[in-house]
């Protein structure tokens, strides 16, 4: 039986707007297994940045955590102050951003900066962490890593710099590592590689991953389970095999049918027709989902929708998912089968 390491249950995150408290997670609830992959997909602006910035407890000053409780190892770090976070953050959960040039300093060396990082979490002296510097390089496929540490961030490739922050995030072995879409900025190739550095990793260090990320085929080969957000609400959730031979709800659908691979016969880019909404104009007490599917009747929505067991762990909000077929539009756009 797996262990359970993480357990978020009906999260909800508040944002100070103006005089205004405005709901960008609402009652959010997954599980995270030890040694399992989970990724979170969405489009920009979806909810899912919030989500784990919620689980490191790295929300703006104008952000809080208004309900719920993230049980991490068996305790609700919620009510945790800064000082009990740290403790936490780096050693038990790491976190990889999206763009390593904006994270890592580019006055200071690469070395100078992975051997602080291994510094604040371990207990070395200097030339030892200089030596646990080159061996973590070593680990993430950066050739010659003792003459790569004298190096600054902008002598970097853009794959390579990721790479530096991987191994960052792997110094203290923790038990969670969060990846904020790694490979986003990156071409194909190198986000090949960058993915299968994660799964390597994830076995020799047998940790936790929740990864972030707007495209469902990067996490096609990574995922052991996908939760779907849409307008900071959980949509579809399931093992991967589900989300990708059974898709239900139609924003899980007219992702995998947005997969330009899927769609090469007909010489278009396809995408979603509209937009996720504005924190701000969120629809409230309906699907959040239904004006981008306006040809599905008001009929086919429930009322202030929840998430529905269609078969063991698979869940789906709405009923909606039951009235709708995928069609096309002129312009690329997708909206049914």
């Amino acid at each position: 039986m797996n262990q359970r390491l993480l357990e978020v249950k009906d999260l909800s995150v508040d944002f100070k707007i103006g005089k205004e408290q405005v709901r960008a997670i609402d009652q959010l609830s997954f599980s995270l297994d030890k040694g399992e992959v989970l990724a979170i997909v969405g489009e920009s602006g979806s909810g899912k940045s919030v989500s784990v910035t919620s689980l490191m407890k790295l929300l703006p000053p104008n952000a809080n955590i208004s309900n719920g409780e993230i049980l991490f190892d068996n305790k609700d770090i919620v009510p945790f102050k800064e000082k009990e976070m740290r403790k936490i953050r780096g050693n038990q959960i790491s976190m990889i951003f999206q763009d390593p040039m904006t994270s890592l300093n580019p006055v200071y060396t690469i070395g100078n900066q992975l051997i602080e990082a291994i510094r604040i979490h371990q207990k070395m002296s200097k030339n030892e962490a200089k030596e646990e510097a080159a061996k973590l390089l070593e680990i993430v496929g950066i050739k010659e890593p003792h003459k790569r540490l004298n190096k600054y961030p902008h002598e970097f490739s853009g794959g390579m710099r990721q790479r530096v922050m991987i191994a960052m995030a792997v110094a203290s072995k923790p038990d969670l590592i969060i990846a904020d879409e790694p490979t986003t900025a990156l071409d194909v190739t190198v986000q090949a590689q960058i993915l299968k550095l994660l799964q390597e990793l994830k076995e020799k260090i047998n940790t936790s991953i929740i990864f972030i990320s707007h495209d469902l085929e990067v996490v096609s080969d990574i995922a052991n389970r996908i939760v779907i957000m849409y307008a900071g609400q959980i949509v579809e959730s399931g093992e991967a095999k589900q989300i990708f031979n059974n898709p239900l709800h139609p924003y899980t659908r007219l992702l995998i049918k947005s997969i330009p691979k899927s769609n090469k016969a007909s010489g278009k880019l396809p995408f979603i027709q509209g937009n996720v909404p504005n924190i701000k104009d969120i629809p409230q007490g309906t699907c959040r989902f239904a004006d981008r599917i306006p040809w599905i009747g008001k009929e086919a929505h429930e009322e202030n929708p929840q998430l529905h067991e269609v078969e063991e762990n698979h869940f789906v909000r709405c009923t909606c998912y039951k009235h709708f077929e995928i069609k096309e539009v002129d312009d690329g756009g997708v909206v049914n089968d």
